[in-house]
């Protein structure tokens, strides 16, 4: 079946074989991983011991964006490849400054899903959805996430680290397109993606690290995207200021305090 309409099975739960959703969340300093995760973290650490400030400073990006957001009058937001419930995520934002907001996080991995119904139980203007981000037609039509999201009404859809883990380029780019098809105009597209730009030496050995270790999709690949090739992902996007940039620097509320490399991008595109 070809790779446009094949369903991806759902992802097995398999505490020996590491995920990165949950490397993510050891890198923030979190408890929910297991030792395969800390192990291939703690490899991944050796190669660039800037991953943790990387993944606080992906945190920070969704932050302000979800704020921007908030602020430019979105009340519906759909976060593919949710990963962890961590502190400080979407619903968390969103509903302090709007109370009235509504959340579909959606992730392929049973642990995250399992682990955000818990949290999130009680929460009615909050759903969580098991499937796999490649299947995306079946994850805007899904039953629990067209529950609370109308796509006729304007929506953000945040991408935050999903696509670098998507190693075919044709498929994290046909996500992209059936996402913009998907929402309605006045929607908000948010893109963060892990970049070879900076660092070429080191993001290649991670990306090895990464496609031989955690459950990174698709064909293997040399390094990650480049920034432009991640700017090509807000193509028919009106793009919001200051355009797709290292993380940092999208819209900063102060000054770093300190200046380890962050060698991710990150943009937010209006649908016109």
């Amino acid at each position: 079946m070809p790779e446009a309409t094949a369903r991806h099975e759902p992802a097995r739960f398999d505490p020996s074989t590491p995920n990165v959703a949950r490397m993510y969340d050891y890198y923030l300093g979190g408890k929910d991983n297991f030792a395969a995760d800390r192990e291939a973290a703690e490899m991944a650490l050796k190669v660039a011991p800037e991953l943790r400030v990387g993944s606080r400073e992906l945190r920070a990006f969704l932050r302000r964006t979800v704020r921007f957001l908030v602020d430019a009058g979105i009340r519906q937001f759909v976060d593919i490849g949710c990963g962890l419930p961590t502190q400080g995520n979407v619903h968390e934002v969103a509903q302090s400054a709007a109370p009235d907001s509504r959340i579909v996080y959606v992730d392929n991995d049973p642990v995250v899903t399992a682990h955000a119904r818990a949290l999130l139980e009680g929460n009615p203007l909050v759903a969580v959805v098991q499937a796999d981000a490649r299947d995306t037609d079946e994850v805007v039509a899904d039953k629990a996430l067209t529950g609370l999201i109308d796509f006729t009404e304007p929506v953000a859809v945040l991408m935050v680290s999903l696509l670098h883990v998507i190693s075919d380029d044709d498929v994290a780019a046909r996500i992209v397109e059936r996402v913009k098809a998907a929402v309605a105009p006045g929607s908000y597209i948010v893109i963060a993606h892990a970049v070879s730009d900076l660092r070429p030496e080191t993001t290649e050995r991670l990306a090895s690290l990464y496609q031989d270790k955690a459950a990174v999709t698709g064909p293997r690949r040399a390094n990650l995207r480049t920034k432009p090739e991640v700017e090509t992902y807000f193509d028919g996007l009106e793009l919001v200021d200051p355009g797709v940039v290292y993380v940092p620097e999208w819209r900063p509320e102060g000054d770093r305090d300190d200046d380890t490399p962050v060698w991710s991008v990150g943009g937010v595109g209006r649908k016109v």
